[in-house]
């Protein structure tokens, strides 16, 4: 039977975790957020879930849980981080400031990230910039586990792109994050740990073959990209984003395979910030709630974001649901 944890209860324990395999405090609090808030509002496959992953990439080696991350402003609206083989999330700490005033400066920014390693969701790196009142767009590429359409061989990451806006009234800002891949390659974990099937037209087996096993997938087999050539296009845009654009590894760039248990991507990260009074329209975020209450009017039930703002809402009440053996699980983290 599960059982509950409250947030803060739940972060200090995972900071706890960080601190134990070899990261910087600061860095430690930063991931134990991030990781914290993905269990919380049901991002599971980006939550607890992926603890295993970072320590194990920590005691490998493969990271640099205590790396200096170097900002560099290049242009009047452009920055980047290199991340010294260390967490993105650190190098967005550091880059986040001078990314807002070039945006409040010019009207738009970019902040680039390289040298990087990402294993969360892509909205707890964006939703604070439009709290701020700013629109963001965010891409990463991850590692080599996606086909390109009509490609017979994984080239791609999942590849996730993010957008989140402010919206008036409502006092949460739209955020929306999805993978270009069918479906997460943590999902796909998921799934074979709980042997359920994938969805059809998910993933392919080692021959390339259509596949509803994750464990096929994941054994040599590989993602398809979502919606075909076009999923594919936004995939391919990720790659020149996340990773051309910014000095990163392309997905299928880097060989993790002499560290044993690695799985965060060394790759790259892109973000794009605007000022949406620039756009002249200084309502903006009354322009985004028009466009959500005639999408409402057309029928829509849920809107994206809107699963994790009711269970951020309700673990605020209720705590957090986990299960004894994930709570033991980690619990021996801290101490291993």
């Amino acid at each position: 039977m599960p059982s509950t944890i409250a947030y803060s209860d739940l972060v200090a324990l995972l900071r706890s975790i960080f601190l134990r395999h070899g990261t910087r405090d600061d860095v430690a609090a930063l991931l134990a957020e991030n990781c914290a808030m993905c269990e919380r509002d049901g991002a599971h496959s980006h939550g607890i879930f992926r603890m295993r992953g970072y320590v194990d990439s920590l005691s490998s080696g493969w990271v640099n849980g205590k790396a200096n991350p170097v900002l560099e402003d290049v242009a009047p609206a452009f920055c980047r981080v290199d991340a010294d083989n260390g967490f993105a999330q650190a190098a967005l700490a550091l880059g986040r400031d001078m990314a807002i005033e070039k945006a409040r400066t010019n009207g738009v920014s970019i902040l680039a990230i390289r040298n990087s390693h990402h294993l969360s969701a892509l909205w707890p790196d964006i939703e604070p910039f439009a709290r701020d009142g700013l629109v963001a767009l965010s891409a990463v590429n991850s590692f080599a586990c996606t086909v390109p359409f009509d490609g017979r061989s994984a080239l791609f990451g999942t590849n996730p792109i993010a957008l989140a806006t402010p919206v008036a009234g409502s006092g949460e800002p739209l955020v929306f994050d999805l993978a270009t891949s069918a479906m997460a390659n943590g999902d796909v974990q998921i799934s074979a740990r709980t042997g359920t099937s994938l969805p059809p037209n998910s993933g392919v087996d080692a021959e390339g073959k259509p596949t509803t096993d994750p464990q096929a997938v994941l054994d040599g087999g590989a993602l398809l990209p979502f919606g075909g050539h076009k999923g594919s296009s936004i995939s391919m845009m990720v790659e020149l984003l996340g990773a051309a654009l910014t000095g990163g590894n392309f997905s299928f760039e880097f060989d993790w395979s002499g560290y044993k248990g690695a799985q965060t991507p060394h790759t790259g990260q892109f973000i794009l910030l605007i000022d949406p009074v620039r756009g002249g329209a200084e309502q903006f975020g009354l322009r985004v709630e028009t466009l959500i209450e005639r999408m409402k009017a057309a029928g829509v039930s849920r809107l994206p974001g809107d699963r994790r703002i009711a269970n951020r809402r309700k673990a605020a009440e209720d705590g957090i649901p986990i299960s004894h053996d994930d709570l033991a699980a980690l619990e021996a983290l801290a101490v291993a």
